[in-house]
């Protein structure tokens, strides 16, 4: 992983781009266009260097970060024909794993070195270890630099551009995992939102496509609330998952069968969503204005599942809401419902 706070990888690495000396920073001073720290030397380039990109081909792309993400979208970008041929990491053992798998990366220990060899550099860090990545990098005229983030918009590199050179966002919707093949897998239909230069979408919607994706280009300022729903749509959906295991536990049925049981019904659920919209999926007690059956359902997760009140009480009050939308209760039967959520404190 990438770190802000001088940590540096362990000496004696045999690598393409030589560790920097102890205390200098993760990153290095800022230089001007064109100069790059490499190690401990700095080197000043007036043009980079010579690329065989011809009219019509690919990109020569270098990784920033050889973590669950960064690995996967090599790997598969070099199956897609695009030539991955740089990699930086500060970890040994990514960087050996990631040329191992991607024939033909050459594996460095600084990002500027990847910045020196390719045309499309892609930083696949922690959103908090942009900024620090970025700080000595400058790229050359005709090159292209993006991020994987799904919070951040494309203006976070925009301290690396220099004449004629671009930045955008390409962020895979992917759940990516330790497992390579499952993630590589997930690629195949999955959105991919972009940002950046007009100059720059076709290259990205070609990438896009050639991994199996959707490409769909957000509006500037879009991206939290985009990625705040893909949270709770991962995130949130396994925290639900963990709420619905620990209530099947105390109903006699181990994960599997909880999630064998449960899975289905979230299937079909899901499902009914895509037929019918939202409003029209929702189903249950609430929806009917059963009070006792509300209230049950609480007095029984205080006693056995009181980790899982809160939760209940969120969707139970989002569902009200929605019934309310629609108008399916009487305003008296509402205000019964959210009475009875209102008892717990």
């Amino acid at each position: 992983m990438w770190r802000a706070d001088g940590g540096r990888g362990s000496g004696g690495e045999t690598v393409d781009e030589p560790d920097p000396g102890t205390g200098t920073r993760p990153f290095g001073p800022s230089h001007g266009v064109g100069r790059h720290r490499h190690g401990d030397q700095i080197h000043a380039h007036l043009e980079p260097h010579p690329h065989s990109r011809g009219s019509g081909s690919t990109p020569s792309v270098g990784i920033v970060g050889a973590g669950a993400v960064g690995t996967a979208l090599g790997v598969a970008m070099g199956r897609a024909g695009w030539p991955v041929t740089a990699v930086a990491s500060r970890d040994s053992g990514r960087r050996e794993r990631f040329r191992s798998l991607v024939p033909g990366a050459r594996a460095f220990f600084e990002p500027a070195a990847v910045v020196d060899e390719v045309e499309l550099v892609i930083l696949t860090v922690p959103d908090d270890a942009i900024q620090f990545v970025i700080e000595p990098l400058r790229l050359y005229g005709g090159q292209t630099m993006l991020h994987t983030s799904g919070l951040l918009g494309a203006e976070v590199l925009s301290t690396a551009l220099s004449a004629g050179s671009h930045i955008g966002a390409f962020h895979p919707l992917v759940s990516f995992t330790s497992d390579l093949e499952r993630s590589i897998a997930g690629l195949k239909g999955a959105t991919i939102a972009l940002e950046g230069d007009d100059s720059i979408m076709g290259m990205l919607a070609d990438l896009a496509e050639a991994l199996g994706g959707v490409a769909v280009r957000l509006p500037r300022g879009a991206k939290p609330a985009y990625h705040a729903a893909a949270v709770l749509a991962s995130g949130g959906l396994v925290a639900l998952l963990d709420a619905v295991v620990t209530l099947g536990a105390a109903a006699g049925l181990d994960e599997r069968g909880a999630l064998t049981i449960y899975g289905r019904l979230m299937e079909q659920t899901l499902a009914n969503a895509r037929a019918n919209g939202v409003a029209g999926a929702l189903t249950g007690p609430i929806t009917r204005g059963d009070v006792d059956t509300v209230e049950a359902h609480l007095d029984t997760l205080a006693r056995l599942a009181p980790g899982v009140v809160e939760m209940y009480l969120a969707a139970a009050r989002r569902e009200v809401a929605i019934v309310d939308e629609r108008g399916a209760l009487s305003p008296e039967q509402i205000e019964r419902v959210r009475a009875a959520l209102a008892k717990v404190p």
